[in-house]
Parts: structure tokens; sequence; C-alpha cells
């Protein structure tokens, strides 16, 4: 199969990623050029397992650290700063700089990817701003956003949101410029030459390691595949992976993706190994409590429970995942229970280092599920109870109202009920 360019949409798509963004706002607000200075933004910086966040560009060159080392791997080095997150300012710094791209284009043709990366449809802003092309407009908002903030951005440009991530994310960094072009015409010498499949988008370790099994050693290699057998091997994904291959992305920049199936939770890296089953409980029932105030507070209930949970790096296996279809709840003790009954099941005595907790199959109601097994009056008073501790917590804080479960050794919730950003995740429950 071989795709006709002339019949495809062709934009001009920028897509803006801020460099090093946490780390960079650091160094700006500290006097320190972005560029030149060896800085770390760390959280938990107080404990040997400490996490970055982001790292400076000549951090990482210098030390070889990256985004997701931990304290124990950095090597020791005079010049290191090493500095706590300020996530509600890093917020406040990522809206001044959409509040930039609102200037050249429509919110229609914004599309706010992540905190530090956005896509921008500039096309329609090319004549009123007196741009020749793409390339031109690029460099105007590039100067823009630094003559603003101070920070060094990257460009991706492409004629679709996936060829401008591509440009982005293999060549625009390395750039002097920090702006890389990758055209439909480009794509034998761009997308082909792509070095390691997982720097191709949508290719993770694991699905390299199956297009490997298939004698599928290289982008290039995938681009001319049998479609067909690819399309058997991995269904819609192989169908995916192999437009993907050809720079083909259908999406529109101006029709949001709107997921099928929504699905709400929460997931935490612990400080450090957990092996006391009682308190890893404890964390279990406040992380379960925490999304079923989310899911109350969208007016849904779940039918279904996972439970995910890793062990240590200094343990053989990778830990489990796994799910039960529950009767529809939003019920806090009865969901608690739920995961209570998956850790039992599957836990075998490991150290535990991460735990997530999802609930999906949502129905969407303001009314009470009620179980005919049950007293109603009783799971009618559960659901009073559980509204009233979400409007206590709401209107005084997380901390105004707390099982006491949660002053014990090994709880995480109310340190965590005062963290935002990713590497808290989801924290609506407890802000």
């Amino acid at each position: 199969m071989v795709f006709d360019y002339s019949r495809e949409l062709s934009q001009d798509i920028l897509c803006v990623d801020v460099k090093s963004f946490y780390a960079s706002v650091e160094c700006i607000e500290r006097g320190l050029h972005p560029l030149k200075t060896m800085l770390v933004v760390m959280s938990n910086a107080e404990n040997s397992g400490g996490l970055i966040l982001a790292a400076s560009p000549r951090a990482k060159k210098v030390l070889g650290i990256s985004n997701v080392s931990r304290k124990w791997e950095i090597p020791p080095h005079p010049d290191l700063l090493i500095v706590p997150p300020r996530m509600n300012f890093y917020i406040e710094k990522n809206t001044e700089i959409n509040d930039i791209f609102r200037k050249y284009v429509s919110d229609e043709d914004l599309h706010i990817y992540s905190i530090d990366e956005s896509f921008v449809s500039v096309r329609s802003s090319l004549k009123l701003f007196k741009r020749k092309n793409a390339y031109d407009m690029a460099r105007m908002i590039q100067y823009h956003i630094y003559k603003k903030t101070g920070l060094y951005v990257t460009i991706g440009i492409g004629d679709n949101m996936l060829l401008a991530k591509l440009a982005l994310d293999n060549e625009a960094k390395y750039n002097a410029d920090f702006i890389a072009e990758w055209r439909y015409k480009d794509v034998p010498k761009t997308i082909w030459k792509i070095k390691n499949m997982t720097d191709m988008w949508g290719i993770g370790e694991r699905t390299e390691k199956r297009l490997k099994h298939l004698g599928i050693k290289s982008v290039y290699d995938l681009a001319h595949s049998n479609f067909y057998h690819l399309r058997e091997s991995f269904g819609l994904i192989g169908e995916q992976l192999y437009a993907s291959s050809w720079g083909i992305d259908r999406s529109n920049i101006r029709e949001p993706y709107r997921p099928l199936e929504k699905s709400y939770g929460n997931s935490q890296i612990l400080t450090k190994d957990y092996v006391n089953r009682q308190e890893i409980k404890i964390v279990i029932r406040e992380m379960a409590e925490q999304v079923a105030t989310r899911i109350r507070k969208h007016h849904c209930q779940t039918g279904c429970v996972t439970l995910s949970v890793g062990y240590s790096r200094n343990t053989e296996e990778r830990g489990f995942s796994r799910q039960m279809k529950v009767p529809v709840t939003s019920n806090s003790k009865k969901l608690v229970q739920y995961c209570f009954e998956l850790f039992t099941k599957y836990y075998d005595g490991q150290a535990v280092r991460n735990i997530g907790i999802t609930y999906s199959n949502l129905t969407y109601t303001s009314h009470i599920q009620l179980d005919l097994f049950e007293d109603p009056s009783q799971q009618i008073a559960n659901e009073k109870l559980d509204l009233l501790v979400d409007r206590i917590r709401d209107k005084y804080g997380f901390q105004s109202l707390v099982h006491a479960s949660s002053l014990l050794e090994g709880a995480t919730a109310i340190n965590r009920s005062s963290l935002i950003g990713g590497h808290a995740g989801g924290m609506e429950g407890i802000q």
C-alpha cells in the first residue's frame, strides 16, 4: 500500500516545546542562563529516592542524567544546583506562553498537549502577520516567547501534527535555531532515516520487540512491510503504525480527540520501598478514596476497579495490574474494599515502590445505584456521608478531615495534598 500525499490534509502545524521547562524557569528566576547552568528540579530531594522532574540541558550533557533519574544516580558536581518543584509557578508560566500563542492564532487552532508542549496551526495567520511561510511564523513566535519570558523553545513544523512532532523530537532540538521542518515530500530522508524505532511516535520498547519478531528492524522496514500482515498481527494499531511510517496523520487540530470511554485514576511513586503490608494498605485506602472523590465530583459511578502495584527495582518481578468488575458505585468504603480484595489476591509480599488505582466503565448519573442485597437506608446514609466529607474537604482543605490511619507511618495523603502537577497526578480529591 502506497499513500497519495496529494489527497492528504496539508497544514502548517507547529509543535512547540519549552526546552527543559521546569529547570529553565528556575534558572531564569535566579538570573541564570537556562542553557549554560547545571540545575535539576527534584521532588523529595531529602530522600535518596528523590525524583528529577527536569534537568537543564547542561546538567543532562555533563552528568548524563535524564528527567526520570533518581537522586542516587546523580554524580556529585560542585556547580550543580538542586531545587524543589514549584508547580503552581510553572502553571502560571505555561498560561503566559499559551497567551502568547493566542496573539497569533484562534483557540480552535491551538491544542495544548502538555504543560510544556503545544500544537499551533498557523496557515490562516500567515497573511495577517505578513509572514512568507510557516518557518517565518515559527521564528516570530519563538522570539516573542524568548523576549517575554526568557525561555527557549524548540519547534517542529509539519503538514500534520505527527510530522511536526517527529520533526521536533528528532531534529529541532539539535539544530542551531531549534527549528526543523518535515513535510510529506521529506519522508524518505526524515522519517525513514530515524535511527531508533522507539524514537518514532507510538513505538515503545514492547512494540519494538514485537516488530522485530516480524523482521521489522527500522522505520524504513516498517514503511515497506506487508500492510496486511501488520494488520493481522497488531490489528488497528498495526494500521496506525504503518500510516505513521509514511507520515500520515488524519487528525484535525480543530477536532479535539474525545475518548470513547473515560476513566479516572491516580498513581504515585513511593518515597521508599514499602514492605509492611499494613502500610501499603494505608496508601491504597487513601488513593482509593481520593479517586472516589474525583468520580463523585464528575457525577459518575464506576463498574470496574483496577489496581496496579509496581515492585522495587531490587525485585525480579515487575509487579501486577489487575481489574475486577463491580456493582456500579461511587461509595468510598466499597471501592476501598474492592481494591483491598485485589491486593490480597495478587500481592505476594514483595517490596512495593509504586501504586496506581483506576476506575473505569463509568456511568454518569446523579442518582444512587442501590444494591438489592444491602439495606437501602444504610446505602443512602453512606452516600450522604461521602458527599458531606467531599464538601468539607473542598471548603477547608483535605487536611481538615482525615482518617486516623493517614497519621500513621507510611501514609502519604497529607503530604501529597499540598502537591500539584504531573508527578502527583489527579489530585482533585485532596486539594
